[in-house]
């Protein structure tokens, strides 16, 4: 096993499946203990479950718990901290889109996606970001962003909103927490292949192959790639805080458009 995190704790938000869950077995493999987490405790330790099936050795604990509350944030972190001791990378995965025209966007949609992609991502560095300051030895949150928060995309005006906040709340956090050597970075996927992407393209009625025609790379990412990405964001050796890194196959680098038809 690779010793990169080798006895550092990782948390994991939303890592019951997709991006998050192979964020999770990443850390896992790379020495780390890791928490991963759901809002339903079965999902959390069926994910942890699996990691340990994956990852000989591997220290996992599952923690149910709803971003959307300070308190269940909080009570992660303390049995994060309770279990392994320290809190040493908070990864703020959980996430979530409705798709609606603006003009049909319930007031209560607008709030729960709101809530969850950037409220939640506060909650989780903000717990984070006490244990790490309070310890005194720094440590790493990686918020996982969108490249939707560099751009507009029809029917999801929380989704972008959320995400443009994400990237402002991360440099805010980084100047903020630099002097406690807490590296704040985030990660701005583009699309990649996971149950939420195709239910969302699904919902607003374009293809896999209109997605490749305006990416670069003519592919969807994989979450192995987001992973990788995510563990060099929290290794703290790399004189990088503050930075949206942006692994969407050249998406927001592509002025024409599109390569097809």
């Amino acid at each position: 096993m690779s010793e990169r995190f080798d006895g550092e704790t990782a948390i994991v938000t939303g890592s019951s499946k997709g991006i998050g869950k192979e964020i999770a077995t990443a850390f896992a493999r790379e020495g780390a203990n890791v928490v991963t987490n759901s809002r339903s405790d079965d999902r959390a330790a069926a994910a942890a479950a699996e990691i340990r099936e994956d990852v000989e050795g591997a220290s996992i604990l599952a923690v149910e718990c709803d971003v959307t509350e300070p308190e269940s944030v909080s009570a992660l972190v303390d049995a994060t901290v309770e279990e392994f001791g320290a809190l040493d990378v908070m990864v703020n995965n959980a996430g979530m889109t409705i798709v609606d025209p603006a003009e049909e966007q319930s007031p209560e949609s607008w709030q729960r996606v709101i809530d969850v992609d950037l409220s939640g991502v506060f909650y989780g560095s903000q717990a984070a970001g006490r244990r790490m300051i309070e310890r005194g030895t720094g440590g790493a949150v990686v918020n996982v962003s969108s490249m939707m928060g560099r751009m507009g995309l029809g029917g999801r005006a929380p989704y972008c909103a959320a995400k443009a906040g994400v990237d402002n709340l991360t440099r805010t956090l980084a100047v903020e927490w630099a002097e406690h050597d807490v590296h704040v970075n985030a990660l701005a996927p583009g699309y990649v292949h996971t149950a939420i992407t195709d239910q969302s393209m699904e919902s607003a009625g374009y293809t896999a192959e209109e997605v490749r025609n305006r990416t670069p790379l003519d592919r969807f990412g994989t979450p192995e790639e987001m992973a990788e990405c995510a563990l060099f964001l929290a290794s703290r050796n790399n004189f990088v805080t503050g930075e949206v890194l942006t692994a969407d196959g050249g998406w927001t680098a592509f002025a024409w458009g599109s390569r097809g038809p």
